[in-house]
This record gives structure tokens, C-alpha cells and sequence, in this order.
């Protein structure tokens, strides 16, 4: 079958074995543990009632099951994603309306499932290798600092208005309100996450600090102390959720941020989690698998989903083999919120606040900033610009931010490519740039060897030909050889200026060589009016031949 075919019966059923079962179970079970308690963290990011990060759990991460094509990948909401979808729906969510809220959030979810499933529709799963890497670390940590500010509030027990997550002044203004148990609870949860995660990493910590908040509001009354819980949670199966299409005139753009985003961490984690023996993922289907799920969850109260490589991980380590473990995962929810409703309501806000805080800081790794910054300054840069995006425009803006940071990047790598002057290594018939580590490379009088990389097309022949202009006015050689084997391609406008500038060195006394054309370049230079200029003599195999041939060639006379 096409390794490009859509919603296929998913291989591993037909290939499932028996001693798989065990390691599956396990896994969901223990996914279930951090997963379930996390998304609930996230749905109060956007001031949606802890529930419907349960039914994120249980609706995304069944249809994902069915049909996605990752192995140990789990499909609910992240922090990203929340945060996200936090800012869109804060901008028309009216306050104390939350049945406007949640219909808004379908509109939303509906709206990122069905982008997705166009992008499928017309193969854009190439799109996931349009953000760098450095772009998305300065990205994820942008977002996880609006994030902490948003929280320290709830983890002091003040309340401000929805829309200041920038505005630090404001947080430090209400700081005297703080209630001085709901700081000593969420002090205490963030302590319990730090150290079960420290000392005993397999433990699921959010599970064990829900568990111990719940038994301290039973024990001690901590609401009578000032403490907020979280209230309330109808039990029973999700009901169907009406989107409001009014909005989808003032929600789309936000929704093709998400899924974007929703795409390239399903797509990232997992590809950081697949093994030599599972199948290749297939982005074409990843993106209609993710956008089914976010459709189907849209109609069931579920907020925006995708692959979380936190949740992906703990999946993976702890056995998972198979999306029989997503399953699980997703039972384990329903059965939360069939039974444990009740008690999933006395938990703490600043509890979900600590959850939140804790795994948002994880975004942040400045050893990740410091590993570009010791490679190449200019992505550092890159980075920090995602970063201040994301902090002084906002979460969407930040997105826009970050994609035209990449694009901007790609742009400046493909329109300044690299021209060497290159030496032959004494004794050898080896050639490579010149350099101060090896000063004693052998260069030829006369002779100037310069090599180009990457295609040469419109955007970048005239950049070329200013740098290789430079060089030749400083050598002031009689044949200057021009490697083109590190060159894929050569477009019809570079072709021109490359013809041009041969006849202009020709007339100046400047015998121009080509060497290293692979064949499409030297089919096309042949058919040209070059071609017939260069003739045989002037292009050559490799660099040791034109050397050869220039070396060869009597001193007085001017090699053609």
C-alpha cells in the first residue's frame, strides 16, 4: 500500500502480539497519571472549567489512536497549545459567561481541526520543517514566561482580569492581597513536584500532589482558610458542544497559529520518540490524524490538542509499544469522569497553578540557548527574537513572529552563500578554503581557485559575483577557477550574470575556468552561448587537473 494513504486501518492491530499487552497497560496507566492531572492544570490557562481537559484527554486521544501513524505518541492538550488558545479566546470570551466560553472554544478547536485536515487535503506536511529548531526553543520559552506570569497570581490567591498575563506591574501591585495559605499550599505542591520528580523520576508526580491536595482540603479545611478549590465537575460523559460559527471571522487566524503549532509538536515528538522498527511517520497523515482529533474533540468540549513530548516521553519510558497504550489512557479519563468527579473538586487552584508552573518551566533551557550561542551567534539571535515575540507582542503574534524569523534566516542563508579561496594541501592532492590554522596551503601565482556552495539562482548571483569581484581585484590573477561541484544547480538569471561577467574578466586579460560541473549545471552552460566560449579547454574534471593544466602551461604564455 501508498506509504502516502489516509485513514488506514492501522498496522499494528494486524500485527499485535501477545506479550505486548502487559507493557501497553502499564504504560497508559502511568501516562494516565501525569497526563490527566495536567491537562485539567491547562484548561484553567484558558479559563475553561478543569473538565474539559478530561475530555481532551478522552476524545483527542482515542481518535489520534485510530488513525494517527506515531507508536508511543500522546495526543491531548500542551502548554503551548493552552496558552495559545487562551489569548484568542481572552479577547472575546465575555467574563462570567462560560457557556459563551465553551462554545467559542469549539468554534476555536473546530476551526484548528479543519485547517489541519485541508493541509492534508493538499499535502502540506512539509510545512513542520518550516520553524527552526532555534526559533522554536526562543519560541517555547517566550510562551512559558507569559505562562508563569499568568499563574503567580492564582498561586497567591489574587485575582486579576484576564488580559494582563504581560503585565508584570499589575501582579506585583496586588501582592499585598496575597492570601497567605493558598502561597503555602502552592509553595508546598511545587516543592512535592520538584523533589518526586528529583529523587524518584518514575513516581507520577502530578497524580501523587493532586492526590495529597485533595486529602489536605478533606483533612484540614483548608477552603475555610481562604483556600479556592476547584468547585464542582459534572460527572458523566462529555455532551455535544455547539460551535458558534459567528466567530469564525475573528477566531481563524488564531486557529491557523494553533494548528501550526499543533502540527509541528505532534510531528516533533513523535519523530523524537520513534524507534528503528516502528514505521516512518508519515506527516501527511499525522496532519489528518491531528486534525480529526481536534474536530472530534471541538463537537465533545475538548480544547485545542496535539502531540505533547513530555507526556509522549513518560508514554515511551514507561513501555508503551503501541497506541493500545493511548487507549488505556483515554479509559482512565472516562473513568475519572464517571466516579472520581466529585473528589477531582476539592482539589486546590494553586495545586493546578504548581502543575502549570513546574512542567511550563521545563520550556525554559538556557543550556539550549547556550549550546546555539557557542555554535553560531547569528541563531542565538534568531532565538531571542522568538522570545521577546512571543513576551512583548503577544502568544499569536509571537507565532508570526517566529515563522518570519525562520523564513527571514533561510532567506539570508540562500541570498549570502559562501565564497572560498581555496589552497592545496602541501603534499596532496587535497583542496579546501584557506585559513589561518593552515597558512602553509599551497597557492599558484596567477592562479585564483575559488569555490561556490548551494544553488545559484536570482537571489544570490549578484551577492556572488560582488564577493568574487572583490577577490579577483585582491589577486589580481590571470586564470581564475571557479569550483562549481558543491553547486546543485545553476538558474537561467545566474547563468546571464555568469556570462556577462566572463566576457568582462575576458576582456581585462582574465582567463575564467569552470571546474567540478555536475551534469545538469554543464548540460545547461553547453546549451549557452558560454558553453561555446569555454569550449573543452576551459572546464575541467576536478581542481588537481586545472592545477595540472595551469602549472603545465609555459609561464609567458596566458592559459585560454
Amino acid at each position: 500500500m501508498s506509504a502516502d494513504r489516509q485513514f488506514p486501518i492501522p498496522d499494528w492491530i494486524f500485527d499485535y502480539q501477545k506479550g505486548w499487552l502487559k507493557c501497553d497497560l502499564i504504560a497508559g496507566l502511568i501516562t494516565a497519571a501525569v497526563v490527566i492531572p495536567k491537562a485539567m492544570a491547562y484548561a484553567t490557562i484558558t479559563g475553561l472549567p478543569v473538565q474539559v481537559g478530561l475530555y481532551t484527554v478522552l476524545v483527542p486521544m482515542t481518535i489520534y489512536a485510530v488513525v494517527g501513524t506515531s507508536r508511543p505518541l500522546s495526543m491531548s492538550t500542551t502548554t503551548t497549545l493552552a496558552i495559545l488558545a487562551a489569548a484568542q479566546l481572552g479577547q472575546l470570551a465575555p467574563a462570567g459567561d462560560p457557556a459563551f466560553l465553551m462554545r467559542a472554544s469549539a468554534t476555536l478547536t473546530l476551526l484548528v481541526g479543519a485547517i489541519l485536515l485541508v493541509a492534508s487535503l493538499l499535502r502540506l506536511g512539509f510545512i513542520a520543517n518550516f520553524i527552526s529548531e532555534p526559533v522554536l526553543i526562543g519560541f517555547k520559552a517566550g510562551i512559558a514566561l507569559v505562562i508563569l506570569l499568568d499563574q503567580v497570581p492564582k498561586l497567591l490567591g489574587i485575582h486579576l482580569p484576564r488580559g494582563t498575563v504581560h503585565n508584570l506591574l499589575a501582579t506585583l501591585q496586588a501582592m499585598p492581597h496575597t492570601s497567605l495559605p493558598t502561597l503555602a499550599v502552592g509553595i508546598v505542591m511545587i516543592v512535592l513536584l520538584v523533589g518526586i520528580a528529583r529523587f524518584f523520576p518514575r513516581a507520577p508526580a502530578p497524580l501523587i500532589v493532586v492526590a495529597i491536595a485533595i486529602a489536605g482540603v478533606r483533612l484540614f479545611g483548608l477552603q475555610a482558610h481562604g483556600v479556592e478549590t476547584v468547585g464542582q465537575i459534572p460527572q458523566g460523559l462529555p455532551s455535544f458542544t455547539f460551535p458558534d460559527f459567528s466567530l469564525v471571522a475573528k477566531l481563524w487566524t488564531g486557529a491557523l497559529g494553533i494548528a501550526l503549532m499543533s502540527f509541528t509538536e505532534t510531528i516533533a515528538a513523535g519523530r523524537a520518540f520513534a524507534t528503528s522498527e516502528e514505521p516512518y511517520l508519515r506527516p501527511n497523515q499525522e496532519l489528518a490524524a491531528t486534525g480529526l482529533a481536534n474536530a472530534g474533540g471541538a463537537l465533545l468540549g475538548a480544547m485545542p490538542s496535539g502531540g505533547g513530548t513530555t507526556q509522549t516521553a513518560v508514554n515511551r519510558l514507561a513501555g508503551a509499544l503501541t497506541q493500545l497504550a493511548e487507549f488505556v489512557t483515554a479509559a482512565v479519563a472516562l473513568l475519572t469522569i464517571l466516579f472520581l468527579a466529585p473528589l477531582i473538586g476539592l482539589m486546590p487552584q494553586a495545586t493546578l497553578a504548581a502543575v502549570v508552573i513546574v512542567y511550563s518551566i521545563g520550556l525554559i533551557n538556557p543550556a539550549d540557548f547556550r549550546l546555539i550561542l557557542e555554535i553560531r551567534r547569528t541563531e542565538f539571535l534568531w532565538a531571542l527574537t522568538a522570545l521577546a515575540g512571543v513576551v512583548l507582542l503577544g502568544t499569536l503574534q509571537g507565532i508570526l513572529v517566529a515563522i518570519v524569523v525562520s523564513l527571514v534566516a533561510l532567506a539570508h542563508q540562500t541570498a549570502d552563500p559562501p565564497v572560498r579561496v581555496m589552497g592545496r594541501k602541501p603534499g596532496t592532492n587535497v583542496f579546501r578554503p584557506r585559513s589561518k590554522e593552515h597558512p602553509e596551503d599551497e597557492t599558484f601565482p596567477g592562479l585564483l581557485m575559488i569555490q561556490l556552495e548551494g544553488r545559484v539562482f536570482f537571489a544570490n548571483a549578484e551577492r556572488i559575483g560582488e564577493k568574487m569581484k572583490v577577490l579577483a581585484d585582491e589577486a589580481k590573477p590571470r586564470v581564475v577557477a571557479l569550483d562549481l561541484s558543491g553547486v546543485p544547480d545553476l538558474e537561467y538569471t545566474a547563468l546571464r550574470m555568469l556570462i556577462d561577467a566572463e566576457k568582462r574578466e575576458r576582456e581585462r586579460g582574465v582567463s575564467v575556468w569552470l571546474v567540478g560541473l555536475n551534469p545538469e549545471v554543464l548540460s545547461m552552460i553547453q546549451r549557452s552561448s558560454l558553453g561555446k566560449v569555454l569550449g573543452r579547454e576551459r572546464m575541467h574534471f576536478n581542481l588537481e587537473l586545472a592545477v595540472a593544466k595551469y602549472l603545465a602551461a609555459p609561464v609567458s604564455e596566458s592559459p585560454v
